[in-house]
């Protein structure tokens, strides 16, 4: 081999060590594990992709405009009614554009579907334990990522500017203003004046098709990059380390795997945007300022800083002429804020009590091995589950016929008893699992034939275990409370059924 030649191999192989995606047969043959619940993320991403097709066209008909004009349209019953600009267009895109409705509505769910689709796989990896190092910045950026999320979807379901959406502007409204010094400030800056104002609309128009999608696509991006480089988490089992992941190859059997999910995606979100019907905005009206939607209701994701607005008692303090509102500031602004800093930090705190910052884990946990981190996600779960049902509350006191009161009383109460008591239960079930496991492990499972001992008594029959889930151990555990296998010969190992 030539000097020349020699030279041009180092710095190939320079560059592939610099980026690794130029190594394009390791790319490609890339494990990914088989389990169902590693397809989430892809469930968001297919969701988002979908989301940003059906945004695009969109665009080409709304008008983010909040100036005066009066509905000439195929709606009759709305037929000379004064409405925005913004209103009139969604209108318009419902009933005279072909195919309007279809794309306004499948938008929608696949907001909804995304939204629910990093929530779900963000409890994946943190029941898992799949935040670990050296994740913990790949956890910050799915954090990143939901919170985005949600100002992503209420920005783009205030747009309308229909009856319902104002109701949640209005509200959004008070809560700028209940910080203190600031508020008013930044009140005035997004409604451009007093409340109403004009500006709305057009300052969340470009906040939502472009600042948010934008940031968005970047964390995606770095995402993906982050778990290509890292590799994917996976279940404990034979033949899988610290060291390796054991799945499919990227291409083709992940590749294939990955494009069926995309289309069963996008067809099953079509097919429930032509069935189902969400935001009527047509039946709510133009927005004004002298009403409210009876009955009202956010989008789910948002759900639970209604609840607890309707919550907190009516706390008021008055500090040298001026007002802070407690009632709006402690559930809208230091609750969420106190949310998310938990999420952030929870990786961090975590590994240094248990002092697994040490080393890398690439191994996922079970839920029943960590009972005091699966009893925490769960009590978290049962406390976003209160305050959901707490913006629902008078919709449940008029369906249950009880009254709003008693009903906020005992919300109230379930949101401080309910976390708890679910924390406990959690923790005592994942031990009380952990020893049934180590039993079955121990004794064999009973094969229903019944023996008489030599000494006149009778026994079940046992044989050994050979049916294994994702992730169960193989040999008998101790007693340690994190399910570590003990140092005992092996039973005979079978792959994952």
């Amino acid at each position: 081999m030539s000097r020349t030649a020699r030279r041009a191999e180092r710095l190939a192989d320079a560059a592939d060590a610099r980026l690794p995606v130029l190594e394009g047969g390791t790319l490609l043959r890339k494990a990914f594990p088989e389990h169902w619940s590693f397809f989430l993320g892809e469930l968001a991403l297919y969701s988002l992709l979908l989301l940003i097709l059906t945004g695009v066209w969109l665009t080409f008909f709304f008008q983010p405009e909040m100036r005066e004009v009066v509905y000439t349209g195929s709606y009759v019953p709305l037929q000379g009614v004064a409405m925005s600009a913004a209103f009139d267009s969604t209108l318009h895109i419902s009933f005279d554009v072909r195919g309007g409705l279809l794309m306004r509505q499948t938008h929608h769910w696949a907001a909804l579907v995304f939204v629910a689709a990093i929530g779900l796989h963000l409890l994946r990896i943190f029941f898992t334990g799949a935040f670990r190092r050296p994740r913990e910045l790949n956890w910050a950026i799915g954090v990143t990522l939901f919170m985005l999320s949600l100002a992503e979807g209420f920005a783009g379901y205030s747009l309308p500017d229909d009856l319902l959406s104002g109701t949640g502007l209005r509200i959004a409204q008070g809560i700028m203003t209940s910080i203190p010094v600031v508020g008013t400030y930044l009140a005035f800056f997004a409604f451009g004046g007093e409340y109403p104002g004009h500006d709305i609309i057009t300052r969340l128009y470009p906040l939502h098709i472009l600042l948010l999608p934008g940031a968005l696509i970047a964390l995606v991006t770095a995402h993906l990059i982050l778990v290509f480089h890292l590799k994917h988490t996976q279940w404990r089992g034979p033949g899988r380390t610290n060291r390796n992941v054991l799945g499919k190859p990227l291409y083709p059997q992940f590749t294939g795997t990955s494009a069926g999910l995309s289309l069963t995606v996008f067809g099953v979100l079509v097919l429930l945007s032509g069935l189902a019907q969400i935001n009527p905005v047509w039946t709510y009206g133009p927005y004004r300022p002298d009403q409210v939607s009876t009955g009202s209701q956010p989008d789910w994701y948002v759900g639970f800083l209604e609840g607890a607005l309707r919550l907190v008692p009516p706390w008021e303090t008055n500090v040298a002429g001026h007002t802070v509102m407690w009632n709006v500031l402690l559930p809208a602004v230091v609750l969420p804020g106190l949310l998310f800093a938990v999420l952030y930090a929870y990786p961090f705190v975590e590994q240094r009590l248990t002092g697994e910052w040490r080393h890398e884990q690439h191994l996922c946990d079970r839920p029943r091995e960590r009972p005091v981190r699966t009893g925490l996600g769960v009590a978290g779960t049962v406390f976003y589950g209160v305050l959901l049902l707490a913006g629902a509350n008078d919709i449940m006191a008029q369906v249950f016929r009880v009254s709003v009161d008693a009903l906020t009383w005992i919300l109230r109460v379930a949101l401080v008893a309910a976390p708890v008591l679910a924390f406990l239960v959690t923790r005592w079930l994942c031990r009380a699992l952990t020893a049934a496991e180590r039993e079955r492990l121990a004794e064999g499972v009973p094969t229903g034939d019944i023996r008489q001992s030599v000494t006149g008594g009778y026994e079940s029959a046992h044989e050994p275990v050979e049916s294994f889930r994702p992730g169960a151990p193989r040999r008998p555990l101790t007693g340690a409370r994190t399910g570590t296998p003990a140092r005992t010969p092996r039973a005979p190992e079978h792959p994952d059924r």
